[in-house]
Formats: structure tokens, sequence, C-alpha cells
């Protein structure tokens, strides 16, 4: 029996990541360990996918440039089928710098070709059908792409594919308003928020986790809320409520694409037949090998 096909669809980039002590220096100099990797929720997804055995295919665009050349050469390389990955001359590929203080990370953002994602580039990744499909939120959040993002969950939903969404981010949500994104992804089987997000989703700033999880029901099957260090939540929509505590990270580095390799973790056991605790802790456990190294992507080595 042949291994179920997850098609994620969203963004590619270049991270530069920036590990720092302390305060920067505005105006002055920060000392910093400096890295250049492949990112973008959707493709470190797609990676970490990858990584646990499935077959996972990423939708998305990048420019037909010299960094354009190495994202695609890094997903051949993870196993990640990239036929769906458009070249374009119309944009030079998405870069992204992530400033990494301890757990907290703060991202600016040029999304560079990413923003060129057409419904036509899903109706490629879709072609060949899938068992599911997997948005990241970022695609829903920018107009220029979103059309793209609401037309890969209903071509799904109507080729009877399960789907997933990752919030994204809190910041974005707020300036867009969570109805709105709720609004979209109504119906989608999996939900992946941390704490943030959640409360950005239903414009709630002091919600309980728990009842943030239970709320978030009313738009997907399954609600997920990560707590960091703390672990996880998965709500149910029949009312079933399932905490799990973190897997312990042997070493924290680095905490850019912890968030994409929970949800392949999840996603892995969920298509395999798991229950909500079994999948939560195969989510955490792939979470804290993501911590472990600098980048967002699975180590090589």
């Amino acid at each position: 029996m042949s291994q179920p096909l997850v098609v994620v669809v969203g963004d590619l980039v270049t991270d530069i990541l920036a590990i720092h002590n302390g305060l920067i220096e505005v105006g002055s100099d920060t000392m910093a360990e400096i890295a250049v990797t492949g990112g973008g929720s959707a493709a470190n997804t797609a990676a970490w996918l990858a990584s646990t055995g499935l077959r996972a295919e990423l939708v998305a665009v990048v420019g037909a440039d010299s960094a354009g050349t190495a994202r695609v050469a890094e997903l051949a390389a993870a196993g990640v089928g990239h036929d769906a990955v458009r070249r374009s001359e119309e944009a030079s590929t998405g870069s992204v710098i992530v400033l990494v203080r301890d757990d907290e990370r703060s991202f600016l953002c040029d999304r560079g070709a990413n923003a060129l994602l057409e419904s036509s580039d899903v109706d490629k990744g879709l072609a060949s059908g899938l068992t599911h499909l997997h948005l990241s939120g970022y695609t829903l959040l920018h107009g220029a792409s979103r059309t793209a993002g609401r037309y890969a969950l209903e071509v799904a939903h109507e080729q009877g594919a399960t789907t997933s969404v990752d919030a994204a981010s809190a910041a974005p949500l707020r300036r867009l308003g969570g109805e709105r994104f709720l609004e979209w992804i109504s119906g989608t089987d999996l939900l992946f928020a941390n704490v943030d997000e959640a409360r950005a989703l239903l414009r709630d700033d002091q919600a309980d986790p728990r009842d943030l999880a239970v709320e978030l029901t009313r738009f997907a099957r399954h609600a997920l809320v990560k707590l960091g260090p703390d672990g996880a939540l998965w709500a149910d929509a029949d009312g079933g409520l399932t905490v799990a505590a973190a897997v312990p990270a042997d070493l924290a580095v680095d905490p850019t694409g912890a968030g994409d390799a929970f949800a392949a973790g999840v996603l892995r056991a969920w298509l395999d037949g798991a229950g909500p605790e079994a999948c939560l802790t195969a989510g955490t456990r792939l979470g804290a090998r993501a911590v472990a190294h600098l980048g967002g992507r699975p180590r090589s080595d």
C-alpha cells in the first residue's frame, strides 16, 4: 500500500537567521550568530513530512534567480516533490530575516515571488490527486495569494481529501481580523495555532488556552493549540479535550521551524490513524528535534 500523498501549499523563502543575546543595540552593533538557510512555513512542513517517510509535494513560487535554484535543490535533497514549484521572472525569491533571542523570534519579511501564487499553481500540484492538503496561513494573510489559498481548500474538499491549516502569525491575523480568516478556513479538519495566534483569531487576549481550543472547534473539526514548553492541546468538535506535555529537547538552539515540525509530526500520526494524545506526542517529539539546530528544516546528517 502506497504512502498517503500530502500536498503543502504556501511559502518557500530564504531565511537569514540572526541568533543574538541581549537587546539589539539600535544604531550600533550587536553580536550575533548568522546563518542562511531554506525557509518558509509550507516548505519547512513539507520537509519535515518527508523526513517521516510520507510523500510530500510543495506548491509554491520562487524567482528565476540563484536563490530560487538553491531553495528547489534543498527540497529535492529533502525528498520533497517540487514539480509544482514555479519559477518566475516577475519577482525575486522571497526572503525573511529572522531575529532570534532565547525562545523569541521576530521576522522581517519580503514575500517576493510568493505573492505570485495562483490557482493554476494549485491545479498543477493537485493534478495527480492527494490524500491530504496542508495550507500555510501566510497564503491567506496576504491579499495577492489569498485567492489561490482559498481555492486550494475548495479543490481539496471537492476531491474528498482531508485538510489542515496553520494560523501562521498573530500580528497579521490581528491586522486582517481573525473572523475573516476563520470564515475562509471553516470546515477544515485540523487547525494549528499557538496561544497568541488563537487569541488573535478569536479577538480575546485573556482567554484560557483550553477555552480557545474549544471555541476554535466551531470552525475546524480538530483545533490544536500549541503551548511551547508546556505542550499542546487538542480539542474535538464533539467536546473532547486532550492535553499533552512537551517532549523535552536535549538542546535548544533555535526555535525556527518548531511549529512546522510539530504540524508534520501530528499529521503523520493522524494520517496513520492515531488518536489525539499520540498525535500530540508525535508533534512535540518532532518539534524538539527542530529546536536542537539552526534553521527550520530537518538536518541532513
